[in-house]
């Protein structure tokens, strides 16, 4: 598809970008330019995300441009969570543009909060990436130690990962900010996401790699809390300004009561969020270090662990369809997560129940049509796809008599770590609430109704998680999620005559 309305669109996506790069669709846009899917004909097609940047690059400065594209380009062959540079040039229209490898992964965002073990591993990766380029890249004999200056979770993507489950990969890393608003390329002057800012980018001043470690200790904290060390109620320059420089953090069990993390995990966070930059630990080694040291059995708790769910202590064997009756309205305190949309969406989430990690499904719908569904009966319905990537889909139907039915399509990505942990506990408890939240403010938890599978389900289930296990991840996903899709409107036009056919019967 051609993108047209783009300032970039035109002439480079009429024609071969540098004589070999078709320019697909936009699939990126942001303050320092756009993002597009391209195909690199001269290898037969195959898939490059090309980056053109806001600003235009003039002959006198085009060299230098050229000299930081080759920085970049070497840094990425040397760690393999940065993301992939392979060429760069600039476009008759005189836009600097780099080409990157494509990648098909969820922004880190997606998946917070995270538990703890997930939060280790890829905090890690995060640090091998930064400790790379901060370590430098030697050009003419000269080694160039590398600041990334934008450090925040939209620049961080997961992909799967046969080897280590999950892949972190950096974006934005290198070119872009060697360019700022005069046009000259440099480090200094102000470049960044204000709630990501160090006191010291603030200031405009020289950056070293321990800026990047005051970003880090943000998205560090976000990533076990959900939330930023800091709430303000508007995000102008004055504020983050007086904040990152006066303003101590909260508490991360002030942003999550119960979450529970080892100690060594909030002094460290909070030694990378110190204001001077001495405080700090030093490398991304100091940090690798402390990671390292990190007990696992303290678990911290999943995802939504920060809203307490309590059950008496006879309430897990005695899960039945219908409103739970015995949780004293403890599901009131759960609320909409603030990374998802505020739409008609479901999805799978672990919760935590009496300290035990239980698989939930979440469903936003208008408070009209929750009510209108007020005793549905729940039909569940699984199906499996291991090649080219191994996916799942988990269809659950609301079905009430002379309502259409509401149709709840989840697609999991089984080589992801926490779609794996959302099967395993549905396998071992069985049984999982579906949680209703209202689309009108202020996005709460209205209902909960139970559910369970059967024997039979929960042997299939079993089967395919073991199978995930052993296959290899492909970078080709969405066509294996294009083939549930045919999958699930086929099962759609099954159940649809069945439910059709008990109608008549009532």
């Amino acid at each position: 598809m051609t993108v047209n309305n783009s300032p970039f669109a035109s002439p480079e996506n009429q024609e071969l970008l540098a004589n070999r790069y078709q320019l697909q669709k936009l699939i990126g846009k942001g303050g320092m330019g756009e993002v597009f899917l391209a195909s690199d004909v001269l290898l037969g097609g195959t898939p490059v995300a090309i980056k053109f940047l806001s600003q235009t690059v003039n002959p006198s400065i085009e060299a230098k441009f050229n000299r930081e594209a080759l920085l970049s380009a070497a840094l990425s062959q040397k760690s393999i969570h940065i993301v992939r540079a392979y060429d760069y040039g600039i476009s008759r229209s005189g836009k600097a543009y780099y080409v990157m490898e494509y990648l098909s992964g969820q922004v880190l965002k997606e998946l917070f909060p995270i538990s703890l073990n997930i939060f280790l591993n890829l905090t890690r990766q995060i640090c091998l990436g930064l400790h790379c380029a901060h370590q430098g890249v030697s050009m003419d004999g000269q080694i160039y130690q590398l600041v990334h200056r934008d450090i925040k979770p939209a620049n961080i993507i997961v992909i799967p990962d046969p080897m280590l489950g999950q892949l972190v990969k950096i974006l934005d890393f290198g070119i872009a900010k060697f360019l700022n608003s005069t046009g000259t390329l440099n480090t200094k002057g102000f470049h960044g996401t204000l709630p990501y800012c160090s006191p010291e980018q603030l200031e405009g001043e020289e950056l070293d790699s321990r800026s990047d470690i005051y970003s880090l200790g943000v998205v560090m904290f976000e990533m076990l809390t959900g939330q930023k060390p800091w709430q303000p109620q508007n995000h102008h320059f004055g504020v983050w300004y007086k904040i990152h420089q006066f303003e101590t953090p909260k508490a991360m069990t002030e942003a999550n009561p119960y979450l529970q993390v080892p100690e060594e995990v909030n002094q460290l966070i909070m030694a990378c969020l110190e204001k001077k930059p001495e405080n700090r630990p030093q490398t991304m080694s100091d940090i690798i270090r402390a990671l390292s040291k990190v007990n696992i059995s303290t678990a911290a708790f999943p995802a939504v662990s920060r809203q307490h769910y309590s059950q008496n202590s006879n309430s897990h064997n005695s899960l039945k369809l219908g409103n739970y009756q015995n949780i004293n309205e403890g599901y009131k305190k759960f609320f909409w997560p603030r990374n998802k949309p505020i739409k008609e969406i479901v999805f799978p989430q672990l919760i935590d129940i009496n300290n035990v990690s239980k698989t939930s499904l979440w469903l936003m719908l208008s408070q009209p049509e929750i009510e209108k569904r007020d005793k549905p009966k729940i039909y569940n319905q699984f199906t499996f796809i291991s090649t080219p990537h191994p996916m799942l889909l988990w269809l659950t139907v609301l079905h009430n008599h002379k309502l259409e039915p509401r149709w709840l399509p989840c697609y999991l990505d089984m080589k992801s770590t926490q779609n794996f942990d959302v099967v395993s506990a549905l396998i071992t408890n069985e049984s999982y609430p579906l949680m209703f939240f209202s689309l009108e403010s202020p996005h709460s938890c209205v209902k909960i109704l139970a559910n369970s599978i059967s024997k039979t389900q929960k042997q299939k289930l079993k089967t395919w998680l073991k199978q995930s296990q052993m296959l290899s991840s492909s970078s080709d996903f969405l066509s294996s999620k294009h083939l549930l899709k045919q999958r699930y409107k086929q099962i759609q036009a099954q159940i649809s005559a069945r439910l059709h056919y008990n109608n008549k019967l009532v």
